[in-house]
């Protein structure tokens, strides 16, 4: 069994699943169900499900599609977006994911993820960080899906995240997400040498390569795919895939 997951990260937008490039441009991919039905063929380990609009527009998750993918998905779920009071992630929970992503809210409710995590345990929550550099090359940390930056760095704010409870951490880099170019390794890097809890990559994964690269020069705990796993290649159409494990480092 591999050491370290492989979680693809799905993007919804209302009740269908998109692609987006640096957080930007959202794609058709197509129906998230079909696409459950896929990884459940291919026996994927993990999956996460992230609404890349109902914070940014003050909405509830939906339900009813949320609903639909529990009752046919086979694996672990995690879900974010518009998760912003105990009672959302309540009924998440209810509904069958094992844990809820938190980016946002953890900004704007500091005692949300404590509440969550001592009702259901800090393994069920995972802090969510966005990354961007500016124009100087500094990285800072993007909240309302990457709309609005905040002033704690990437480094601190991982080490509040912990503090208020989360018991992992999804680093997304904006600059790669969707680019096909590999990840950040020096921002991964710095993340992980400064927290104590596993932390996953996500954004800018093309092949076998880059996610070798990542588990041999980081200490990640897993590797978020996108781009990969909706598309043939980059520039071509859209294939629900899963890389071939037997390649990906022990």
């Amino acid at each position: 069994m591999l050491q370290k997951r492989i979680i693809p990260c799905l993007q919804l937008l209302d009740d269908t699943l998109v692609k987006t490039v640096k957080f930007k441009n959202p794609t058709y991919i197509g129906d998230p169900i079909n696409t459950v039905r896929i990884f459940n063929e291919l026996e994927v380990d993990e999956l996460c499900f992230l609404d890349i609009r109902a914070t940014t527009n003050n909405s509830e998750p939906s339900w009813d599609i949320l609903d639909q993918i529990t009752n046919e998905c086979f694996m672990p779920l995690s879900y974010g977006g518009g998760i912003t009071n105990f009672e959302t992630a309540k009924r998440l929970f209810s509904m069958g994911f094992e844990k809820v992503v938190i980016n946002t809210a953890a900004h704007s409710h500091s005692n949300l993820i404590n509440e969550i995590a001592t009702q259901y345990g800090n393994q069920a929550v995972v802090g969510s960080i966005d990354i961007k550099k500016n124009l100087f090359g500094h990285s800072k940390v993007y909240i309302n899906n990457g709309k609005s930056v905040i002033k704690l760095n990437p480094k601190d704010w991982a080490l509040e995240l912990v503090e208020q409870g989360v018991g992992e951490l999804l680093i997304t880099s904006i600059d790669n997400e969707g680019t096909w170019k590999g990840y950040d390794i020096d921002l991964i890097n710095h993340i992980t040498n400064s927290v104590n809890v596993p932390v996953i990559a996500h954004g800018g994964a093309s092949g076998i390569d880059d996610i070798n690269n990542l588990f041999n020069q980081t200490k990640v705990s897993a590797a978020g795919i996108g781009s990969m796993v909706v598309y043939q290649k980059k520039g071509m159409g859209v294939l629900v895939n899963f890389p071939d494990v037997s390649k990906i480092l022990r």
